[in-house]
């Protein structure tokens, strides 16, 4: 998460941010145990103004825990997020993701059909 330079986001007081990544759309932020969720994350910072001089970050289900990829069987994904009025302008959030079209095995299908449940 940055501003729009991709610079550090300053902020003017105490702030939060937050992304979800979801295979459908979403008109609010969901709670990660919403099926639709792949990885969801939040930033909180803190500071007297400018450079934040406390930030901590959460992150779930980031594909350095996925050791054998997470399979996905949608044509779209759907990148959102909130922030809150503390930071001193926009706050961008970026992600770089490796995907892959893959042919559906039998073993593929049966682990995105107990993935379903």
């Amino acid at each position: 998460m940055s501003d729009s330079t991709g610079r550090t986001s300053e902020v003017s007081t105490e702030a939060a941010a937050q992304f979800q990544l979801c295979t459908q759309p979403q008109t609010d932020i969901v709670l990660a145990s919403n099926k639709s969720v792949i990885s969801t994350g939040r930033l909180i910072a803190d500071g007297a103004g400018g450079v934040p001089t406390y930030v901590s970050h959460d992150f779930d289900n980031l594909p350095q825990l996925w050791s054998e990829g997470y399979l996905v069987a949608v044509d779209q994904i759907y990148l959102g997020g909130a922030a809150s009025t503390g930071f001193d302008g926009d706050v961008y959030c970026s992600i770089t993701m490796e995907c892959v079209v893959e042919s559906l095995t039998t073993e593929a299908a049966m682990a995105l059909a107990l993935s379903q449940q």
